[in-house]
């Protein structure tokens, strides 16, 4: 996204305890570290790129992420486009609410983000016309493939690049 003139801010939600998988269990890692409070710190992030002069934000939630993405995306006067990969924690409602340019691209092998329900999110946004969206299932691909796969397997780094792409145009086409 830098590379292609974007002004990119990565910020830690997580304060330095990201979740693994061999550390706790995912329920109590997830009590220290909601969404609720993601969503808190990402609309400051907002705001402090804007005041730096930024009049158009775009938001990508990865896993987590996207939950608190979504809660930007209810505003027009947050974020101007939203890109959810390989998202959780996103609930119907949660979709039912964006505002914004949206694209979601998931994994067809996804406990937290089964196919079956990006497809009903595919279908809420279809019936708000005033919405733009895209939806995509990458197919042989498990949850997190775009962040975290092996840079040796070809497939799959073909795979995570294609996601990248098609995040660069979304922002390109919606956040100028």
């Amino acid at each position: 996204m830098a590379a292609a003139g974007f002004y990119v801010a990565v910020p830690d939600f997580f304060y330095g305890e990201p979740f693994v998988y061999d550390n706790r269990p995912l329920q109590d890692w997830l009590k220290d570290h909601g969404t609720d409070k993601g969503l808190e710190d990402a609309k400051a992030v907002v705001e402090a790129i804007k005041a730096k002069g930024f009049s158009a934000v775009g938001a990508a939630g990865f896993c987590w992420g996207a939950k608190v993405v979504t809660g930007l995306s209810k505003s027009k006067s947050s974020i101007a486009a939203a890109v959810l990969l390989h998202p959780s924690f996103v609930s119907l409602d949660n979709i039912k609410e964006v505002n914004v340019p949206i694209s979601i691209l998931g994994a067809e092998i996804d406990d937290y983000g089964p196919p079956a329900l990006l497809k009903q999110f595919e279908e809420i946004l279809a019936a708000k016309p005033e919405v733009d969206s895209y939806v995509e299932i990458f197919p042989n691909v498990v949850h997190g493939w775009a962040v975290r796969y092996n840079a040796d397997d070809q497939v799959a780094a073909n795979l995570a690049n294609e996601a990248h792409k098609k995040m660069l145009e979304w922002f390109s086409l919606y956040v100028k």
